[in-house]
């Protein structure tokens, strides 16, 4: 009983942290009827500030570490993005009563990675002391890419099979000719209209800037004193986000309840267990291992819904958002401490 009691302690302790408080305190505001709100361009400055503080500090680490160091990393964070949409495509994306389009396009938003878990995952081991691998972060677009492709490819294959069985005639037959034809034109475009999405720009530029430039003093006066004061009040922003997004889960099935509520533990114990075969094999820290569940068990916010829209208009934003934002934000967000307290009794820290 020892182990249960030491991880529901070490939970217990995690949810008076700053990052954990700031979420609650924000689904609190809402669920009273608050008219607190944080003006839309201030948030989205927020974001890109914590974006580029990662990408600084993941560039300025791959700068300095092997790169055989990173290889297997952001190989398995790849691996994990797939295997979460193929894993939804055969269960939520089969459900019945869920349209296989939006099912496809929620999966691929809980494949693909949220900047603001992952900054929160950050500033929770920062604020105990917990070191990790510094190129975390460029981890992400492996991640975020690999999962927001796949779901894409597989909605649009399965929309051309379905026109091409349904015999809607020649139209059709062009429609999956061309689907699977060209599925080097297809994965080139959304690769594309990922890399530009705000997010991952924000990203990569950090990364480039901490490879290939010295923004060294910057980071260290600038955006490593800002961090965690922006960190809380976006926590505060996501907490009321998500309590308003529970109201457009009644639009939808139930399954996508169900799943936005068991997906994201689901995920981040795959990813954690990602992570400890890579501690076992190449030395990966127990704070890196804890980062990768991070990742994994989070939902994309910025990068992901954008992408969607996109690909797939026909997509219900109800169903993929609301579940995402709703629903798999938080529960993240307030599972970082059970794999924080598992890393502490598998390897230590």
């Amino acid at each position: 009983m020892d182990p249960v009691f030491d991880i529901l302690q070490t939970v217990i302790a995690q949810f008076q942290k700053p990052t954990l408080a700031f979420l609650i305190g924000g689904m609190m505001l809402a669920a009273l009827g608050s008219k607190f709100e944080v003006p839309e361009p201030v948030y989205k400055f927020i974001v890109i500030l914590l974006l580029l503080k990662i990408g600084l500090g993941a560039g300025i680490s791959v700068r300095e570490a092997e790169l055989t160091d990173l290889i297997v990393p952001a190989l398995g964070a790849a691996a994990i993005g797939v295997a979460i949409v193929v894993i939804g495509s055969g269960t939520l994306a089969r459900w019945r009563g869920v349209d296989r389009t939006d099912g496809l396009a929620t999966v691929g938003l809980f494949g693909a990675v949220s900047a603001s878990t992952l900054a929160a995952g950050m500033a929770v081991l920062d604020g105990d002391g917990i070191a990790y691998e510094g190129f975390i972060g460029a981890l992400y677009p492996f991640m975020d890419v690999a999962a927001l492709v796949t779901a894409i490819v597989l909605a649009r294959l399965g929309a051309a099979r379905k026109a091409f069985a349904s015999g809607a005639g020649g139209t059709a037959t062009v429609a999956v000719d061309g689907g699977l034809s060209g599925q080097g034109g297809l994965i080139k475009g959304i690769l594309v209209d990922t890399l530009r999405s705000p997010a991952i720009s924000a990203l990569l530029l950090g990364l480039a800037l901490g490879l290939f430039a010295r923004p060294d003093p910057v980071y260290v006066s600038f955006y490593e004193p800002l961090f965690r004061g922006l960190l809380s009040v976006l926590m505060l922003i996501m907490g009321m986000e998500a309590w308003s997004r529970l109201s457009e889960m009644r639009k939808v099935a139930h399954a996508y309840v169900l799943y936005g509520l068991t997906a994201p533990i689901i995920h981040g114990l795959l990813g954690f267990a990602v992570g400890l075969a890579i501690h076992h094999m190449f030395g990966f820290s127990a704070g890196g291992v804890v980062l990768l569940a991070v990742m994994a068990g989070s939902s994309s916010d910025v990068s992901g819904p954008p992408t969607m829209r996109a690909a797939l208009p026909e997509a219900n934003p109800s169903a993929y958002v609301g579940t995402s934002t709703g629903l798999g934000t938080p529960i993240a967000i307030l599972s970082i401490p059970l794999y924080m307290a598992l890393a502490d009794q598998l390897i230590g820290f």
